[in-house]
C-alpha cells in the first residue's frame, strides 16, 4: 500500500504517466497558441469559415489543456506551467506567422499526427498501470481527433 498514490495507482507508474502527460500539456499548449496564429492571422478567400473553424479549435485546446493539467495534478505530480519548458518539451513547434489557410491546415494535420500518436503510448502507459481515467481520457481525445483529422483532410482535400 505503501507504493500508491492517493487514487489507488501505483507512484511509479503514474510517475512515467505524468511524465508523458507533461510532454502531452507541453504540445498542447503550443498547439493552442500556433491555432490561435492562425484565427488571428489568416487571410484570403476562406477567411470566414477557417477564422471560425480555428476559434473553435482553439477554444476546444485550452479546455484540454486544463484537463490535461489536472490530471497530472490528480496522479500527484506538478504540471509544468512555464512556457519556455513548453516550447521545449513540445512535439509541436512553434508555428511562424501563417496567413495562408493550406499551411494553416497541414500545420493544424501534423499537429493532430504528433498528439494522435503521444495519446495512443500514453493508453498503453495507462492501461499498464489500471489508470481508467487517464485511459478514458486519451480515447476520447483520440476519437474525437481522428474525427477532425477526417474533416480538415477532406476540407484540405489531402484524403
Amino acid at each position: 500500500m505503501s507504493n500508491l498514490n492517493n487514487i489507488g495507482l501505483d507512484k511509479d507508474k503514474s510517475g512515467k504517466l505524468s511524465e508523458k502527460l507533461g510532454v502531452l500539456l507541453a504540445s498542447y499548449t503550443v498547439f493552442y497558441q500556433n491555432t490561435r496564429g492562425y484565427h488571428w492571422n489568416i487571410k484570403g478567400k476562406n477567411f470566414f469559415e477557417l477564422h471560425v473553424k480555428f476559434e473553435e479549435l482553439y477554444n476546444d485546446l485550452f479546455v484540454k489543456i486544463d484537463d490535461v493539467a489536472e490530471r497530472i495534478l490528480t496522479l500527484g505530480f506538478t504540471p509544468e506551467h512555464r512556457y519556455s519548458e513548453y516550447v521545449s518539451k513540445s512535439l509541436i513547434e512553434e508555428s511562424r506567422k501563417v496567413t495562408d489557410g493550406e499551411k494553416a491546415i497541414d500545420e493544424i494535420l501534423d499537429a493532430f499526427k504528433a498528439l494522435i500518436t503521444l495519446q495512443r503510448e500514453i493508453l498503453d502507459l495507462s492501461d499498464e498501470a489500471d489508470d481508467e481515467g487517464t485511459n478514458a481520457m486519451m480515447s476520447d481525445y483520440i476519437t474525437e481527433q481522428e474525427k477532425l483529422v477526417w474533416m480538415y483532410s477532406s476540407y484540405a482535400h489531402k484524403q
